[in-house]
């Protein structure tokens, strides 16, 4: 586990100093894309518009236009690097799926952990900062599961700002809803937020869903008498 850490900082720099200008032999300016991909990282799990990211990526003595951001971005997706969660919608021809905005996420969270030079110790001492990261764990995780299933991953908000973290959907309909919460004291609100989109799903005559799940960092297994699950992000998988 030691040497985790050099690993992925290894991974990071080899990111942003040879892979993303390899893709489309493009010359690229190393600083933009590292305050590219720290900006990514400090927006993990958000819904951050490209006007942000380019203001985040712009400095004081180096404009950078939106046209040259979105051309890095779409190399490092290119490269697997980010790849964003988009928008659900229970409607099969709605296009509130496709306004909404997606939310921003790594192939690899890790390399937000090292965007950000984050220790074990700085992370536990920022909780809004790891429950993000946490997230984007669960993203990578149930990506994996689910896709040799059919399955892809979104996330759901809509005008009333009810949200839901995860959805997973199956090519036949099926689909599920996540929260995703740091500690056992936010379990009750994830329940809650889950409930609330099964009863506005419910209103739009689309099928219930074929479960609820809290994700947490740690604890053990259970279920709700609502008939949440509540699963540790370790127990997940096949």
């Amino acid at each position: 586990m030691e040497y985790v850490p050099d690993i992925v900082e290894n991974y990071y720099n080899a990111t942003i100093g040879i892979d993303v200008f390899r893709v489309d032999g493009r010359k690229k300016d190393v600083e933009v894309v590292d305050r590219l991909m720290r900006s990514y990282s400090r927006n993990i799990s958000t819904m951050v518009d490209n006007k942000t990211i380019v203001s985040d990526v712009t400095m004081a003595e180096q404009k950078v236009s939106m046209p040259t951001v979105l051309d890095y971005m779409d190399a490092l997706r290119r490269l697997y690097i980010i790849e964003d969660v988009t928008a659900w919608s229970p409607a099969i021809r709605s296009k509130k799926s496709i306004r909404q905005s997606s939310k921003r996420h790594f192939t690899d969270p890790s390399l937000a952990v090292a965007a950000l030079n984050l220790s074990q110790n700085r992370l536990l001492s920022d909780l809004n900062t790891f429950g993000f990261l946490l997230e984007s764990l669960c993203v990578r995780d149930l990506r994996i599961y689910s896709q040799p299933l059919g399955g892809t991953v979104h996330h759901y908000h809509d005008s009333n700002d009810l949200e839901a973290d995860l959805i997973v959907q199956l090519r036949d309909g099926r689909w599920g809803c996540i929260e995703v919460k740091t500690g056992a004291s936010r379990i009750k609100e994830g329940v809650e937020n889950l409930l609330s989109l099964k009863r506005t799903v419910e209103e739009s005559e689309y099928p219930d869903p074929s479960f609820m799940m809290v994700i947490v960092s740690n604890g053990y297994v259970s279920l709700t008498p609502e008939g949440v699950w509540v699963v540790p992000i370790d127990c997940l998988g096949p």
